[in-house]
């Protein structure tokens, strides 16, 4: 696939499967890759039986899907990928992607171009993701990745090998579609339709701004269009969360050793 003209605004580093950039210091290292943790300065929250859980969705919200996919459509259809506009909601259709066809779509960029290990990663979602590890937040990753049949194993490998190779501290990978039934205190989401199921379960979420999910009216403070916006939100969240536990005497509100 051919590089674009200029790399999406919403990551800087991004290139085509090619080869990536070279991410700012603090991002990631040679190759696009973030370098792997310390692990001496990564909390152990998973032999903590008090944890705050932090469910964190993958596509657009942490792998920057979008541009990626961008690239993929414009090969398949044999179009010039600046043609395509940057922007797209849910279904692609502002890319000439016809209805029934984006599995076809799908499946080629996950088993031909590698899309779950290639992708880029949004700027500021590594770093970000360990320092609210740091804190003692436990990181569950929950993605519909498996929205295609026989393909499962190759989905969830890349999706493995990605997480390691940009240093994710996740404690648990839930691969669904119905992501309240994971119990998460606090979600960071971006499709639409599952941003309204959550908020339907009653369950705090934190809408990561896309194109397909602004029409959404959210109340303040649950939006956030970058990591460095979502962070303070999502600290505000814990340390509320850490008060009432400390308030009602057990130092937390839920124990999710049990979970």
């Amino acid at each position: 696939m051919s590089p674009e003209p200029a790399a999406p605004a919403r990551d800087p580093d991004y290139d085509p499967p090619a080869g990536r950039a070279p991410a700012a210091e603090g991002e990631a290292g040679a190759g696009g890759v973030t370098a792997a943790p310390d692990s001496a300065t990564i909390t152990n929250v998973a032999d903590n039986p008090r944890q705050f859980v932090l469910g964190v969705d993958l596509d657009g919200v942490c792998a920057d899907y979008y541009p990626f996919m961008r690239q993929v459509v414009a090969e398949w259809l044999g179009r010039d990928p600046a043609s395509l506009p940057p922007e797209v909601g849910w279904e692609m259709i502002e890319w000439g992607v016809e209805p029934g066809e984006f599995h076809k779509i799908h499946r080629f960029a996950v088993v031909e171009r590698r899309l779950y290990l290639e992708v880029g990663m949004i700027a500021g979602a590594g770093p970000t993701l360990r320092r609210l590890s740091n804190l003692g937040i436990r990181i569950r990753i929950i993605t519909h990745r498996l929205v295609i049949e026989h393909f499962h194993q190759i989905a969830v490998s890349q999706t493995v090998e990605w997480l390691d190779r940009h240093g994710i501290p996740y404690w648990d990978l839930c691969f669904m579609g119905e992501k309240g039934a994971v119990n998460a205190d606090l979600y960071v989401e971006d499709s639409p339709h599952n941003v309204e199921a959550l908020r339907r379960d009653q369950r705090d979420v934190i809408v990561f701004s896309h194109a397909a999910n602004r029409h959404l009216d959210v109340p303040a403070g649950s939006r956030a269009l970058t990591w460095a916006e979502a962070e303070p939100l999502i600290v505000e969240r814990f340390r509320a969360w850490e008060r009432r536990g400390a308030a009602e005497g057990t130092g937390a509100t839920a124990d999710h050793a049990a979970e």
